[in-house]
């Protein structure tokens, strides 16, 4: 089977995308995402969307993308539910914890995260649920685990027992989630053959590095890291992420 591709789109946002063409955007953030690469603010495509939780730097483009591409939308369901009253022709794909469905041949399930979830209106926050991981898995392709915003626990031994994912893309910005001592333990619980770096440097908030967490990286797991550069598309294959 031909490979994929994964392209970190600054931030949160990853694109995958699929042999066949078909695009999923995880988190999609673009225009106003500072860490985003100007080339990749304008989607041409846009097949499924996956959502983690409610802030706007993981939803804010979501209503656009809808209306342009009209995507299944993979979400908790009263993200879903949120985001259906701005959007309600969307194909909204509601689940909730520990859920699996296939959309269009690819599995979705989502996994618990520690973090919160809202939306921004203009009577103060809109509760969407609560906030996730999600992973993905393709026939012929490495699973891929979006761990969203969170900090470490213990339970992602058993995300790495359930579903072994292959790749795991992990936050290290700290503040709003985990730093990168947090995120090494998590890549340790995880054992999976790459490990990707999310949610740094985007604010001054976000001080958590790439370089801070290979250093607290125990062994093998240094080897396992890459560290994308945004908008760079990389080979995704049946064994993980390919950098060269």
């Amino acid at each position: 089977m031909a490979d994929g591709t994964f392209t970190w789109l600054g931030h949160a946002t990853c694109r995958l995308t699929l042999p066949d063409d078909r695009v999923i955007l995880i988190d999609p953030w673009l225009k106003n995402n500072p860490s985003c690469p100007d080339a990749c603010k304008e989607v041409s495509r846009c097949d499924i969307i996956a959502l983690t939780h409610g802030h706007f730097d993981h939803t804010e483009d979501v209503a656009g993308l809808i209306e342009k591409f009209d995507p299944h939308v993979v979400g908790m369901v009263e993200l879903c539910d949120v985001l259906g009253q701005t959007s309600p022709k969307g194909k909204f794909a509601a689940m909730n914890i520990g859920g699996t469905q296939i959309v269009d041949g690819v599995s979705f399930t989502l996994t618990r995260a520690y973090h919160s979830s809202s939306i921004p209106t203009s009577n103060g926050p809109a509760y969407t649920g609560m906030p996730c991981g999600i992973v993905v898995s393709v026939d012929g392709l490495a699973t891929f685990y979006h761990a969203g915003d969170t900090d470490v626990f213990s339970d992602m031994q058993l995300i790495a027992h359930l579903h072994a994912p292959n790749v795991v893309a992990l936050p290290i910005g700290d503040h709003f989630t985990m730093g990168p001592k947090g995120a090494a333990l998590a890549a340790k619980y995880l054992n999976a053959e790459t490990i990707i770096p999310l949610h740094y440097g985007t604010f001054p908030l976000l001080h958590g590095t790439p370089d801070q967490f290979r250093q607290v990286l125990e062994e093998p797991f240094k080897s396992r890291l890459i560290v994308p550069k945004a908008g760079d598309a990389l080979a995704w294959t049946m064994n993980g992420i390919r950098s060269d």
